[in-house]
């Protein structure tokens, strides 16, 4: 992944590495609906009538939420959370 690319196909996404973890963020803009879950290494993020799914990488674990219309996806390496 570059530090910059897309999310669902459309929105910019940043990555920033860190020693244990890797932070996507996306500016997804108010969404007063929105929601957000990782389940079975996809992310899910549903916004009104729309779901929009993105996969994490098999060696991570993820967690994601919404805070003031930014999209923050954490991915650590499942070996380094236990």
């Amino acid at each position: 992944m570059s530090s910059e690319q897309q999310l669902f196909d459309e929105t910019p996404l940043r990555r920033f590495e860190y020693d244990d973890s890797v932070v996507l963020a996306a500016d997804v803009g108010a969404l007063d609906d929105a929601s957000v879950d990782v389940v079975d290494g996809t992310i899910i993020v549903v916004a009104g009538d729309e779901q929009y799914e993105q996969e994490v990488p098999e060696a991570a674990d993820g967690r994601a939420f919404i805070n003031n219309g930014v999209l923050t996806i954490e991915l650590s390496d499942e070996e380094d959370s236990n």
